[in-house]
């Protein structure tokens, strides 16, 4: 974790179980029981993409927890039966069902929520409003915070991010090679997916990139909103105020990514 003033940056990466890790990433003979505890120890979160597709008991949230350090932070995708559906604000009872299953077990290591709209999914004022409106800022007496991965290029306009920070809710900064690019600032963390590495570098982005993403995120994070983004509300203003960050090294070159996340700390400690 580095602190700078009172905004906390971690890197992670998606999951903690993925086959070449173990030539790539994990010391040889690590039981793949003891892959999350050593995974732990090496980035200061995980993004968690098992929950997007079924549920968990509390007593697998309790054991994440007990085996991961002090001041490490889970974020978990949230479920499919949630996000894959034509009429986003008829999903309170699934949005319930996934807050109810036990993830208050993980305490102070429950990072952000993360929604993912289908590609298909376009921007309906009225129905991403009242899907924001069905997301709990609390459960069980545990904060909650919600962030919304768009990924069609209708959601692009001020309109959106206008009522994402109408309800708290993060924009994900996504980088892909096909869906938008959408750095509004809308909450008081920013969660952003580096989505076109590579496996053929051992730090999964060039260092010229890291580089680059390092001064973001420690703007990011002082409370500043980097302009050379894409951003989708160019005349809107982010209030100037410490964000914690989460940046995650998903999807393409992934055998790499918890070198990428490793090399970014570096740079930023």
């Amino acid at each position: 974790m580095i602190m700078i003033t009172s905004g906390t940056i971690r890197a992670g990466m998606g999951g903690w179980t993925y086959e070449p890790w173990e030539t790539t990433f994990y010391p040889p003979g690590l039981a793949k029981a003891r892959q999350l505890e050593y995974a732990s120890r090496q980035v200061p979160t995980i993004e968690v993409n098992g929950t997007y597709y079924s549920g968990f008991k509390p007593a697998t949230f309790a054991k994440w927890a007990a085996e991961t350090p002090d001041g490490f932070v889970f974020t978990l995708k949230g479920n499919r039966f949630v996000t894959n559906r034509r009429v986003l604000a008829e999903a309170a009872e699934s949005v319930r069902r996934f807050v109810t299953q036990g993830i208050v077990e993980l305490g102070d290591k429950l990072g952000p929520i993360l929604w993912q709209l289908a590609p298909t999914k376009r921007f309906d004022a009225d129905d991403i409003e009242a899907f924001l409106a069905l997301l709990p800022g609390e459960q069980d007496g545990v904060r909650l915070r919600h962030a919304l991965e768009v990924r069609h290029p209708s959601f692009a306009v001020p309109e959106f991010v206008a009522l994402a920070r109408r309800h708290g809710v993060a924009i994900v900064h996504a980088v892909h090679d096909k869906y938008p690019e959408i750095a509004d600032l809308s909450a008081d963390f920013v969660y952003c997916r580096l989505q076109t590495g590579s496996d053929d570098n051992e730090t999964c982005y060039a260092a010229a990139a890291l580089d680059r993403w390092a001064e973001r995120t420690k703007s990011w994070a002082a409370g500043g909103d980097p302009a050379e983004l894409a951003h989708a509300d160019a005349a809107g203003t982010a209030e100037a105020r410490p964000r914690d960050v989460f940046v995650y090294f998903i999807s393409s070159g992934k055998s790499r990514a918890p070198h990428g996340a490793r090399a970014l700390m570096e740079r930023l400690g």
